[in-house]
């Protein structure tokens, strides 16, 4: 299905409300089915965990809270590209490609569990009690690649492909690109991740984007049959 003819401004709420409860639901049932993997290789990994290396980057950014509300934003960012799509078929192949990038990542946990060095985690959790619900939710394991920050890129190629798709001004995919990146160094901010694991999960986002975006304009130039 495809909005011609609208401009922007009318096709923008026309997509956001567009399957608005089996997008509601399908993308809180995806991140249900995520978490409860996650957290079971958390909290049993099949070998022993690697302490990942520090980095010069990850002694230069300083430990900074302001930094959680970024990191929290990915749960926001992440639900923008399937609440801009029209069509049932486009939401299911890109929530098919999305499954395989957390199973790639679950995968790697699941393999080759790592975590960030304990020196990175010396926080005062009495100053900033935010961070002791964080770290006794999502502990500092499963850390390398970060699929924090894997989701996000991820998200940010499809972002601007569809801000791209119904012409949007040159700001909004500004504004993409800047959401992006604030995610990504905020889990570093936060001390979530080191940066060999931000590295990680950027490439990691990166090759299923660009993989999956080239599928949809094959498909697309082929057209219906």
């Amino acid at each position: 299905m495809h909005i011609v003819g609208q401009g922007w401004k009318r096709e923008l709420p026309l997509r956001m409300r567009r399957l608005f409860l089996l997008k509601t639901l399908g993308i809180c049932g995806f991140m249900w089915i995520f978490f409860i993997a996650y957290f079971y290789l958390l909290r049993n990994p099949a070998s022993p965990v690697l302490v990942m290396p520090l980095t010069a980057l990850d002694r230069v950014i300083p430990f900074t809270p302001q930094a959680l509300a970024a990191y929290v934003s990915l749960w926001l960012y992440v639900g923008i590209p399937p609440g801009l799509m029209l069509s049932l078929r486009e939401l299911l192949v890109f929530g098919l490609w999305a499954a395989a990038l957390c199973i790639t990542g679950l995968a790697c946990f699941y393999f080759w569990p790592t975590a960030v060095p304990p020196m990175v985690l010396d926080i005062d959790l009495a100053r900033h009690p935010g961070f002791a619900v964080l770290q006794g939710v999502d502990a500092a394991g499963n850390a390398c690649p970060s699929l924090h920050v894997a989701t996000a890129v991820f998200s940010a190629f499809w972002i601007d492909h569809l801000l791209r798709s119904m012409h949007t001004p040159a700001s909004w995919r500004w504004l993409n690109l800047a959401w992006v990146l604030l995610i990504i160094w905020s889990t570093l901010a936060i001390r979530q991740h080191v940066a060999l694991d931000a590295l990680a999960g950027a490439a990691l986002g990166t090759l299923f984007a660009l993989a999956s975006l080239r599928l949809r304009s094959r498909s697309r130039a082929a057209g219906p049959g």
